[in-house]
């Protein structure tokens, strides 16, 4: 890893990035689903640009006062802001984001958790996921673009007493990652972007969830209305896509956008 960000820093330093004397602090609010990438990639970009990144957590969608549409909207001040892209777009379309600052960073999968030690169930299947929805004691799912998916198109597809049956044991984590709950023993299994769930002690990672019930969600970055670095957001947005970023960001759990879109190209 240190090879690597080593790399990074010299691949940034050979004209990526604005000088250091230019150094900018950059407000960057983050959704769940990039924000642990985040945590590792801005370090490296702080060190090549002189640049100071302000890390703020909040999910892309919700009732929670704490994401990003909430913050957003409230006039809390940021840069870039970095979430599932419909809701970047519904933000743009407030005049809440800059139009045509749209950046896709990632691609990330829904996967689930059970307790470290525990066993872990097969869902590769689709008959094999239903299976352990309905065997389940209890459900963890998020308050954001994941739990969304479940709660709408996933769970109501396996039938009225069966959905029923699901959301009867199902509970909805606000202001918290899914994994917490079921490292406590809170939750028997959990589901929320992948990304979420890896850096989580205290789990065993059992999967993404199986076609299809399978999301993919693209997170992407986008310039904040009355942004006072814009610049200094535009050079992250650059390093944050270019290759050298690649391995923290599939470290992850996520593809970078680009790979997943060259991937789409050659299968057509």
């Amino acid at each position: 890893m240190n090879k690597l960000l080593s790399r990074l820093a010299l691949t940034l330093a050979s004209g990526l990035l604005a000088a250091s004397a230019l150094a900018a602090e950059i407000t960057v609010m983050s959704s769940g689903g990039f924000y642990s990438a985040m945590e590792e990639l801005a370090p490296v970009f702080e060190k090549a640009s002189g640049h100071k990144v302000i890390l703020v957590s909040g999910s892309s969608m919700g009732s929670s006062p704490t994401a990003i549409p909430a913050r957003m909207q409230r006039g809390e001040p940021a840069d870039l802001i970095m979430l599932a892209s419909t809701e970047l777009d519904k933000l743009i379309g407030q005049g809440l984001a800059v139009k045509g600052s749209r950046v896709d960073l990632v691609h990330s999968k829904i996967g689930m958790v059970v307790r470290a030690g525990a066993p872990k169930p097969d869902i590769s299947t689709k008959a094999a996921f239903e299976k352990v929805l309905l065997d389940a004691k209890s459900i963890g799912y998020s308050a954001s673009a994941s739990g969304v998916h479940l709660v709408k198109e996933v769970f109501p597809r396996l039938g009225i007493a069966e959905y029923h049956a699901v959301m009867g044991k199902a509970k909805e984590v606000v202001k918290d990652r899914v994994a917490t709950w079921v490292a406590r023993g809170d939750l028997e299994i959990g589901f929320q972007q992948v990304s979420e769930l890896l850096p989580i002690p205290g789990v065993d990672f059992v999967g993404p969830i199986p076609a299809p019930y399978q999301k993919v969600t693209i997170f992407s970055a986008g310039v904040a209305k009355g942004s006072k670095e814009p610049e200094a957001g535009q050079a992250l947005i650059k390093f944050l896509t270019s290759k050298d970023a690649y391995p923290i960001i599939e470290k992850q759990g996520l593809e970078p956008a680009a790979v997943a879109e060259a991937g789409e190209k050659a299968k057509k």
